[in-house]
């Protein structure tokens, strides 16, 4: 298994977790999409976006010497975190309305932009978001200019069970990792875009990271669901 980047390069011009104990969990897990179970050593963490989030510097930074093979393993690891953290997860959990005094949805449908956001919300729209960067990404490695958004997400209302939201994951999994099958040997990394004038370029590598980071920024939201969750429950 190749080790993550540790240190982040910022030049110009080019656009954490915290550490815990590990559980057996960490060490053998059985993987839906694989089919079996497989050894996972964790000797290093994900990509921390953290520097990102505190603009200190930018996903092309980050990401500086990243191969095909490197977004792969992290898509796997993004995905079995989230996978591991709705562990515990009920029905009713899924649907559970938290206290969110800052919840605020522009793209939202009229009425609904402050509406608190359920797990099962946050499952369908980080993985739209995944799948959206993974099918840019794939068409600027395979030298398409970039031609507006790929998007399509899953009515979060249809989000009701812990199952569906298991599976949505996997099958999101599937689809982004299937993309990068579609890179050629030598993708073009000199296509890029900008997501507005003035901003770093995106290359393939980046904004396939520029997913992953997206996903990064709801798993703490995640975690503060549950507890609300879970505290509304005992409360119960």
């Amino acid at each position: 298994m190749q080790e993550a980047v540790e240190k982040i390069s910022v030049k110009k011009g080019k656009d954490s977790r915290s550490q815990c104990p590990l559980s057996i969990r960490d060490v053998i897990r059985w993987h839906p999409a694989r089919g079996a179970s497989f050894a996972l050593e964790r000797k290093n963490k994900m990509l921390d976006y953290q520097s990102v989030r505190e603009k200190k510097a930018t996903v092309q930074d980050l990401v500086k010497g990243l191969t095909k093979d490197d977004l792969r393993r992290e898509l796997n690891e993004m995905y079995d975190e989230l996978q591991h953290r709705i562990d515990n997860v009920t029905d009713a959990d899924v649907i559970f309305a938290p206290v969110d005094p800052d919840a605020n949805d522009p793209h939202a449908i009229e009425g609904e932009e402050k509406l608190p956001w359920t797990l099962g919300h946050v499952i369908v729209h980080l993985t739209a978001s995944m799948e959206e960067a993974a099918s840019v990404s794939q068409e600027l490695a395979r030298g398409v200019e970039y031609h507006g958004r790929s998007r399509w997400e899953v009515p979060f209302r249809r989000a009701k069970t812990i199952a569906f939201c298991r599976a949505r994951l996997e099958e999101s999994r599937r689809m982004s990792l299937a993309t990068l099958d579609m890179w050629p040997d030598a993708p073009h990394l000199d296509n890029t875009f900008s997501l507005a004038l003035g901003t770093p370029p995106y290359t393939a590598i980046s904004r396939f990271a520029l997913g992953l980071k997206h996903a990064s920024d709801h798993l703490e939201h995640i975690s503060e669901i549950m507890r609300q969750a879970k505290e509304a429950a005992h409360a119960m």
